[in-house]
């Protein structure tokens, strides 16, 4: 098989995976557990699937491509680009997604999302697993949809702006099991920030860190505040 080949191989896996994953782990567990209902611990187990997602297609990445998951090195920069970088895209994303929401709010009056309410309770007062899943977003879906299949669209398509595209795309549509137009532009956007800045400045080390920020700053927030008055945010 070709590179392409395997490439293209391996970004159907990933998103398959990320796909099924965010559709059914719940269900699978509930079953396994024959626990019904929402708890920490079934959320937990939801993120130890997701790493194992990760690990899978790392395997794919040295087994069969033979070549690293991320196949773009990391450029060094100094710590004040680190932190400059992380502010600003933090900053851009949550100004950015915010309007984003506040405008599809005012067009359709959607609702909050029943599955982020739900989820409010489980994150109360429970800063292992905010950090916990704060982590597994920012590391899993960061080093998935940025370092491996961004570059491997780029390479297949010999095109950085559908290397760019693509890959915010499928981000945006794993977050669709959330149930709102919302949470999928919201992280369409979010996206297409990461993307591009992954494009200019090859360094994945400052997406993981900006979205580790942005969920954990959101979900802090959801843990004070009760989100039925965030809608907008």
């Amino acid at each position: 098989m070709s590179f392409n080949g395997k490439y293209s191989l391996g970004i159907l896996l990933t998103f398959a995976l990320l796909a099924l994953v965010m559709l059914y782990v719940f269900p699978f567990l509930s079953l396994i557990t024959g626990t019904k209902t929402m708890t920490a611990g079934l959320f937990f187990n939801s993120r130890i699937v997701i790493w194992i997602v990760l690990l899978l297609i790392f395997l794919y990445s040295k087994l069969i491509e033979k070549s690293s998951i991320t196949i773009w090195k990391d450029k060094k920069y100094p710590m004040s680009f680190y932190i400059g970088a992380v502010l600003c895209l933090y900053f851009i994303c949550a100004i950015g997604g915010a309007l984003l929401n506040g405008l599809i709010f005012l067009i359709t009056h959607e609702k909050m999302s029943d599955k982020l309410i739900q989820l409010q309770s489980i994150f109360k007062n429970n800063y292992f697993l905010i950090i916990f899943t704060c982590l597994t977003a920012g590391v899993v879906e960061e080093v998935l949809m940025r370092g491996y299949i961004q570059p491997r669209v780029e390479k297949i398509y010999n095109s950085p702006v559908l290397g760019v595209m693509i890959s915010a795309i499928l981000f945006g549509i794993l977050h669709s099991t959330y149930g709102t137009i919302g949470q999928v532009v919201g992280p369409l956007f979010i996206g297409i920030v990461f993307a591009v800045f992954y494009k200019l400045y090859s360094n994945i080390k400052i997406i993981i860190m900006c979205h580790f920020l942005f969920d954990f700053v959101s979900l802090m927030i959801m843990n004070f505040i009760d989100i039925k008055h965030l809608s907008a945010f």
